[in-house]
């Protein structure tokens, strides 16, 4: 739990997963990416996925909800997922003395299945679903949910409509139209490349300022680099385009840099060193 301003904010662990190396790195040669993290015999990766908690003018928020609890073991294997015991999202909110009806807004940074999965969870017969944060209002950005609702080939794997839609045929989710103040001192700022309409969510109080990264920049290096980006981007020049405006706008601020998933750097900070823009660790583990 850190405090910005008079925000709280925890970090929540929704599990780990472990994907191709090529998928994160994408036209990176494995060469130069190893020295920030070495694959495994499968040429697999670690990805954490870190959510938010921020308890703020009352209101108490969720910043991403991961992949949830609806995988069957075939979905587990294929995106590598590992969920040690006191791990996932409902598990980490209980330590921070938080359940499910106690949440008041869910902010999706988009709608890619590790993002959004755990909105819902499976009624008991497993006829349908429910929300998992019962009264709750969820928010994503209404591009992101058109492109959702029409996949295409290369994107149909990670858009699953059972992660969004009842929210919406509920009248529980609330669709944004561009860069919005969704709470007070809780902005949603579209960051185009990733996808066209993700956002990254930029905190301020009392003057202090943090960004929740999301897949702006997977891990802390591709921040860093302004060239280096998953193949997951459908926009990779939009994406090279929107770190370099947010590499200024965080070597302006000194704002704290919260990365999803990185599992090695949760927080840091974009900062000169000997002539040179670093990101310096700041936060490595849950607390």
């Amino acid at each position: 739990m850190i405090t910005l301003g008079e925000m709280q904010i925890a970090f929540l662990n929704a599990g780990t997963m472990h994907v191709d190396a090529g998928g994160v790195f994408g036209l990176v040669p494995r060469a130069l990416f190893k020295h920030f993290v070495m694959p495994d015999e499968e040429n697999l990766v670690p990805m954490t996925m870190t959510c938010l908690l921020v308890r703020a003018n009352g209101k108490t928020i969720v910043i991403d909800t991961g992949l949830g609890d609806k995988l069957d073991d075939k979905a587990r294997a294929a995106w590598g997922l590992v969920v040690c015991e006191g791990e996932g999202l409902l598990a980490s909110l209980a330590r921070h003395g938080v359940q499910p009806e106690d949440v008041d807004l869910v902010i999706n940074t988009h709608l890619h299945a590790d993002h959004c999965g755990g909105n819902t969870v499976f009624k008991p017969d497993r006829s349908g679903v429910l929300p998992t944060f019962p009264k709750a209002e969820y928010v994503v950005q209404r591009r992101e949910y058109e492109d959702a609702m029409h996949p295409n080939e290369r994107t149909r794997a990670t858009y699953l409509d059972i992660n969004f839609q009842p929210l919406v045929e509920r009248g529980q989710m609330r669709l944004l139209d561009g860069d919005t103040e969704i709470a007070r001192g809780i902005h949603g700022i579209i960051a185009r490349g990733h996808t066209p309409a993700m956002m990254v969510i930029r905190l301020e109080s009392k003057g202090e300022q943090a960004l929740f990264v999301s897949d702006l920049a997977s891990y802390s290096i591709h921040f860093e680099r302004l060239g280096w980006m998953t193949a997951y981007d459908v926009e990779p020049l939009q994406t090279l385009e929107s770190k370099r405006f947010w590499q200024r706008w965080a070597l302006e601020t000194g704002a704290l840099l919260i990365f999803q998933h990185d599992p090695t750097m949760i927080a840091g900070r974009y900062r000169m060193v000997d002539g040179k823009a670093r990101i310096l660790p700041e936060i490595t583990a849950y607390d």
